[in-house]
């Protein structure tokens, strides 16, 4: 007896699939068999799509705030290292160009 050996989908594949089941009267089963696939792998591909689109949701909502899953207490702390870096360079163009004008 020889055991067929499945293929491994690609995420374009699986997307393709999943678009083509979407359909109110899509033909699941032929689907299926056209990709070699179980009900089961249908429902996978469907959970991942869709915790997909989740993830990309949110990252794009990320994107829309300016900023990640940064707890106030980073963004307070990343405000104080910024505010100490501001001054130092101030304080670094202040003494460039004493040492500017010294120098001529």
């Amino acid at each position: 007896m020889t055991e067929k050996k499945r293929r491994r989908l690609t995420a374009k594949t699986k997307f393709e699939i999943y678009l083509k089941t979407r359909g109110e009267n899509a033909p699941i089963g032929e689907i299926l068999r056209e990709y070699g696939i179980h009900l089961s792998d249908l429902k996978e591909i469907e959970d991942l799509v869709e915790a997909g689109a989740i993830n990309r949701l949110k990252t794009k909502q990320v994107k829309i705030n300016g900023h990640a899953d940064t707890s106030p207490e980073e963004v307070e702390e990343l405000k104080k290292e910024l505010a100490r870096k501001e001054k130092a360079l101030a304080e670094m163009s202040v003494e460039y160009l004493l040492l500017k004008k010294k120098d001529k």
